[in-house]
């Protein structure tokens, strides 16, 4: 899976420079009829980014990526490609869209879709066939190259789908949910497939509705709601402007709790939430400083003549920001 030496994939740049946007989108808005999409979404993915973007249902993240992709014009707005408007000659080749609908053909062998989807990119002939030796050693399908996909299962197939998107050798790749209804043995591979794009410059924006691919394999996160952009920064930046720096703190007592237990440490109060299991309760709060807290509360709840059966600390995550913002859950 590895680009080895005669990799046809541009060589990675000595340096990946932050300070240069691959992408640029300024109040951006689609209205269809009477229903506006897209309200004036405004960020920009930097040169080698990993940006994923996030929203809830009918947040308006598949219209702005129809827009990127030229499958919808905009109603207003401006979007810039390295500096230049997305519409201008040869601009649209820097990107290459993985859709989340699987496009290919399952009458078809592996080598036969990726050689179809490069010529429909423009890739000539001598090197079409490098780019096609090429991904199939980098999707690690070699062995099923003259295999029909029909018989593919659904990680195979999404390997092959990316593999066509990127054959012409985009500078930026457009994801939108590229691991949806894979094992997780399959997304880890598709992960490491990216992985090895960015390493070698690629910038990546990402859409998915699993709020664990987005923590950890982005460098920053934008979300959406209601056509519009409610927050844009590292995890680090968001859980910090939102929920804050505290820790959820879930115990588990050996017997149920009479009355609710308060502790005093930090202000904090202890609420008893039942479980239904006999001659236990389990209770939760939160504090703010781990090291000093966590044991005055473990001594209140000693003194308070119970002993802890089990605990739980949980660190802000990006799904106590998401419903912070959204209110909803993701898939809502």
């Amino acid at each position: 899976m590895q680009c080895g030496p005669n990799c046809p994939w541009p060589s990675p740049p000595a340096v990946i420079r932050s300070d240069i946007f691959a992408l640029q989108i300024a109040n951006l808005r689609k209205r269809y009829r009477r229903l506006d999409a897209l309200r004036g979404v405004d960020f920009a993915l930097s040169e080698g980014e990993r940006l994923a973007f996030l929203g809830p249902n009918g947040a308006g993240k598949t219209t702005l990526i129809r827009c990127l992709a030229g499958r919808t014009r905009p109603t207003e707005g401006q979007i810039l490609v390295f500096g230049h408007p997305i519409n201008a000659p040869g601009v649209r080749q820097s990107l290459g869209l993985v859709p989340q609908e699987l496009a290919l053909y399952d009458d078809l062998t592996t080598r036969e879709n990726l050689r179809a989807f490069g010529k429909f990119h423009g890739i000539g002939r001598r090197e079409l066939r490098d780019q096609v030796e090429w991904a199939l050693e980098w999707t690690g399908l070699r062995d099923r190259a003259d295999d029909l996909l029909g018989g593919f299962s659904g990680g195979m197939k999404r390997r092959v789908n990316l593999a066509c998107g990127v054959l012409h050798q985009p500078r930026i790749i457009l994801l939108d949910e590229p691991t949806v209804g894979v094992d997780p043995q399959s997304r880890q591979r598709i992960f490491a497939m990216l992985d090895e794009l960015n390493d070698r410059g690629a910038s990546i924006l990402l859409t998915t509705h699993h709020l664990d691919e987005a923590q950890q394999r982005s460098d920053r996160i934008v979300i959406m709601d209601q056509g519009r952009v409610i927050a844009d920064g590292t995890i680090e930046d968001l859980v910090r402007q939102t929920v804050g720096k505290s820790r959820m703190i879930k115990m588990r007592v050996d017997r149920p709790l009479e009355s609710p237990l308060v502790f005093h440490g930090d202000g904090e109060h202890v609420a008893p939430r039942s479980v239904g299991v006999a001659g236990q309760d389990t209770f939760e709060t939160r504090i703010d400083d781990v090291t000093v807290s966590l044991g005055r509360l473990i001594q209140s709840v000693r003194h308070s003549g119970y002993s802890v059966s089990d605990m739980e600390v949980q660190s802000p995550s990006l799904h106590h920001v998401f419903l912070h913002l959204t209110g909803h859950e993701l898939r809502d």
